[in-house]
C-alpha cells in the first residue's frame, strides 16, 4: 500500500512537472513571445488602433523618401525642353552615365533655334567633352533617341563607349543599353548620323538634313524598332550635354 501511495504520488508529481515544464520552459516562453511580437501583437495593435514605433519610423521614412526622389532627379535645364516632359526627364536621368549626375543639363542644338543641319550638328559640338544626349520628336509625335558617350563627330569608323545607349517612350519608357556583342556605338559622316550595328541594320539612323530617319533593331543594344515606324520623319531635335 506504501509503495503504491508511493508510486501514485510520484506519478503525480512526474505529471506536474511535465505540465509546468511545457507551460514554462524557456523555448517555450520565447516562442510565445516572438509571436507576440509579430503578427499577433501587429494585430492587436491594430484592433486597438495602436500606433507602434515601427509603423512611424516606417511611414516618416516612405514621406521623405517620396519628398526627396522627384527633386534627387530633376537636373537643372539651360532651357526649358520643347521635347521632353519633366517625368520623362526625371526617368531619363535615372539611367544616365555617373559622370553626368549633378551637372545641368545646357542645350547645345535643337533644329528650332538652328536649323535641320548635320553640319550645324557637328559645328556645335565642337569643344564639348562630355556625353550628349539626343532626343527626336517624328512626324508621330513620338519622342526617343540616344545618349552618346562623346560628342558627335565626323569619323572613318564607329566611336563611343559601352556607356551610350537608347531609349524610347513609344509606347512607353524603354532604355536599350550595351549588350557587349560588338562594339558599333556611333558614327558619323557628312551623310549621315548612325548609332549601333550588326545584322546589317542601324538602330537608329539620321539623314544628312535630319529629316528622314529609321529604326531597327541591332546586336549593339538589342533593341526594338524606336519609332513608331522603321522609317520616320523628323519634327525635332533637340541636344543637351551635361556641363
Amino acid at each position: 500500500m506504501s509503495r503504491f501511495w508511493y508510486g501514485k504520488k510520484s506519478r503525480k508529481h512526474q505529471a506536474a512537472n511535465h505540465k509546468y515544464s511545457l507551460v514554462v520552459s524557456v523555448a517555450e516562453y520565447h516562442r510565445r513571445i516572438d509571436a507576440l511580437n509579430t503578427e499577433e501583437l501587429r494585430t492587436l495593435c491594430r484592433r486597438l488602433k495602436i500606433t507602434t514605433r515601427e509603423d512611424v519610423n516606417s511611414k516618416q521614412t516612405t514621406s521623405i523618401k517620396t519628398d526627396l526622389e522627384p527633386e534627387a532627379f530633376r537636373p537643372n535645364l539651360s532651357d526649358p525642353s520643347q521635347l521632353l516632359q519633366v517625368d520623362q526627364i526625371e526617368k531619363l536621368t535615372k539611367h544616365l552615365p555617373p559622370r553626368t549626375i549633378g551637372y545641368p543639363w545646357t542645350l547645345v542644338y535643337s533644329t528650332s533655334k538652328h536649323g535641320m543641319s548635320l553640319k550645324t550638328l557637328y559645328r556645335t559640338m565642337l569643344g564639348l567633352d562630355t556625353p550628349v544626349l539626343l532626343v527626336i520628336k517624328d512626324s508621330d509625335s513620338q519622342v526617343f533617341g540616344a545618349l552618346a558617350s562623346d560628342p558627335f563627330k565626323i569619323s572613318d569608323c564607329f566611336y563611343g563607349t559601352g556607356e551610350t545607349f537608347l531609349f524610347t517612350f513609344c509606347p512607353e519608357f524603354q532604355v536599350f543599353k550595351w549588350t557587349g556583342d560588338n562594339m558599333f556605338f556611333i558614327k558619323g559622316d557628312m551623310d549621315a548620323l548612325a548609332f549601333g550595328g550588326g545584322g546589317g541594320e542601324f538602330a537608329l539612323w539620321l539623314d544628312g538634313d535630319l529629316y528622314h530617319g529609321r529604326s531597327h533593331s541591332c546586336k549593339t543594344f538589342g533593341n526594338s524598332t524606336l519609332s513608331k515606324k522603321e522609317d520616320f520623319i523628323v519634327q525635332d531635335i533637340e541636344i543637351w550635354a551635361f556641363e
